[in-house]
C-alpha cells in the first residue's frame, strides 16, 4: 500500500483494523456455506430465513480470528447459535475447507486493500499521481527492496559478545567463524576427570 502512495499512518491504522473487523471473504463464506449445508441436509430456507442468516453471519464474521481456518470454527459456532439443527452438516465441508480458506484469505486481502485506498482518498493521504503510475504499470514494485542484504560482514564482536549483556564471572566467550558466540563454563578446564 505504501508503494501505491498511501501514507504509512493510514496503512498502519486501516490494515490492522480491517483484518480485525473487515473480513469480507469470511462473511461471504459463512453465508454461502450455511446455505449449502442447509440445502444438502434438506432444510429449505425461505427468503426471510436466508436474509436473517446472512445478517447473522455477517455479524459473526466480525468475531472471527484473522488466522487460517478460523472461518470453519466461526461457521460451527454461528450455526449452533442460529440454526442448531444444521450443525451436523459442518462435517460435509471440512474436507474442502482448506481450499476455501485460501479463497477467503484472498477476498479478505482484496477487501482490505480497497478499504485502505478509500480511506486514504477520503483523508487525502494518498499520492494520486503515484497511484496512477503504479496502477498503469509504469512503476512496478521491486521486491528486492524488501530483502535484507546477506552479503554483508557480520558485526565485530565486543569483549562481552557484541553488546549482549553477560556476566563475565559465569562464562568465557570465544569467537567462532559465523560471528556467533559459544559459551563454556568459567574457571579451569579439566581434560579428564578420574574418580
Amino acid at each position: 500500500m505504501k508503494h501505491l502512495g498511501v501514507q504509512s499512518s493510514t496503512v498502519g491504522v486501516v490494515v490492522p483494523t480491517g483484518y480485525s473487523f473487515n473480513l469480507d471473504g469470511t462473511a461471504i463464506y459463512l453465508t454461502m456455506a450455511s446455505l449449502f449445508i442447509a440445502d444438502a441436509m434438506g432444510h429449505r430456507l425461505t427468503w426471510g430465513e436466508q436474509i436473517a442468516l446472512l445478517a447473522f453471519m455477517i455479524i459473526a464474521s466480525k468475531g472471527a480470528a484473522g488466522v487460517s481456518g478460523a472461518g470453519l470454527a466461526t461457521l460451527a459456532g454461528g450455526l449452533q447459535a442460529h440454526r442448531p439443527e444444521l450443525l451436523d452438516g459442518v462435517g460435509l465441508i471440512v474436507g474442502i475447507d482448506r481450499f476455501m480458506s485460501e479463497a477467503r484469505s484472498l477476498t479478505n486481502f482484496s477487501g482490505n486493500a480497497v478499504a485502505t485506498i478509500l480511506v486514504a482518498s477520503w483523508t487525502k493521504t494518498i499520492d494520486l499521481s503515484k497511484a496512477d503510475e503504479v496502477l498503469r504499470g509504469r512503476d512496478p514494485f521491486d521486491e528486492s527492496t524488501m530483502v535484507d542484504p546477506h552479503d554483508e560482514e557480520p558485526p565485530a564482536a565486543t569483549p562481552h559478545g557484541g553488546g549482549v549483556p553477560t556476566n563475565p564471572a559465569l562464562c568465557d566467550f570465544e569467537q567462532v567463524s559465523l560471528g556467533g558466540l559459544v559459551g563454556r563454563p568459567a574457571g579451569p578446564q579439566r581434560a579428564d576427570v578420574d574418580g
